[in-house]
C-alpha cells in the first residue's frame, strides 16, 4: 500500500461543544429572562439540562397525570426542576390562546400549525437562535458533562440514549465511566450497591 497523507481534522467551531461555564451562563439568562419567548426558554432547558436533540423535542407529547412535573426521556421520567417546572406548566396552559384551533386540543408539547401534527424540529431550531442558544453546541456540552458526573447506564437509561453513544461520549470528554460495567457490584466489606441491570434500549 502506498503511504498516504491524511489532512489535519478541522474543527468547526459552530459545532464544538459550548464550555461549561457558557452552557450555565446561557441557561441561567434563559431561565431569568421573562422577555424571551416561553416556548423557547423551555426546549432550551430541555437542551442545555437534558441534552436532548431538537427533532426528539419537537415530538414530545404532554399527559396531565399528576402535580410533579416530569418529562419522559427514556425510564424513569425525569422530574423537572425549578423554575423549569412552573415554566412548563405555564407553556402548557398557553396552548390554550394559541391562533390554530386545532393545537389547543393537541397532544404533543410544541404543536404545528397543521391539525395533528408537532411543530417543526427547524422552526424550533431558529426559535433556539434567536434567543442566542446553539442547539447542537449546547445539547453535546450538556451530554459530555453529564456522562462526566453519573455511570454510562444511568444516563443512557433515563435520556433515552443508547449505551454505545454514551460510552463513545464518555471516551469524547476524557472521562472514566467508560470502564464502568452495569451490573450489581458487592464490596469486600459487605455493603451492597443496588445498581439497575436493565440494558438501555435505543
Amino acid at each position: 500500500m502506498p503511504r498516504l497523507a491524511l489532512p489535519p481534522q478541522v474543527i468547526n467551531q459552530d459545532q464544538a461543544p459550548l464550555h461549561q461555564h457558557c452552557r450555565l451562563a446561557i441557561l441561567r439568562r434563559t431561565l431569568n429572562d421573562d422577555s424571551l419567548p416561553l416556548r423557547a426558554r423551555i426546549a432550551a432547558a430541555l437542551v442545555l439540562l437534558y441534552a436532548q436533540p431538537v427533532t426528539r423535542i419537537a415530538r414530545l407529547t404532554v399527559n396531565d397525570d399528576g402535580a410533579t412535573v416530569t418529562v419522559r426521556l427514556g425510564d424513569p421520567p425525569s422530574p423537572l426542576p425549578e423554575p423549569v417546572d412552573d415554566q412548563m406548566r405555564a407553556h402548557m396552559q398557553s396552548r390554550q390562546h394559541l391562533p390554530y384551533a386545532s393545537s389547543r386540543r393537541s397532544q404533543w408539547l410544541f404543536p404545528g400549525r397543521q391539525p395533528g401534527q408537532p411543530m417543526n424540529p427547524v422552526s424550533l431550531q431558529v426559535h433556539l437562535r434567536e434567543i442566542g442558544v446553539p442547539p447542537q453546541r449546547g445539547r453535546t456540552s450538556a451530554i459530555r458533562q453529564l456522562v462526566l458526573q453519573v455511570p454510562v447506564p444511568g444516563i443512557a437509561k433515563a435520556l433515552g440514549y443508547h449505551y454505545e453513544t454514551a460510552t463513545r461520549l464518555v471516551t469524547e470528554a476524557g472521562g472514566t465511566w467508560s470502564r464502568y460495567a452495569p451490573g450489581n457490584h458487592q464490596r469486600s466489606t459487605g455493603r451492597h450497591q443496588s445498581l439497575d441491570e436493565t440494558n438501555p434500549q435505543e
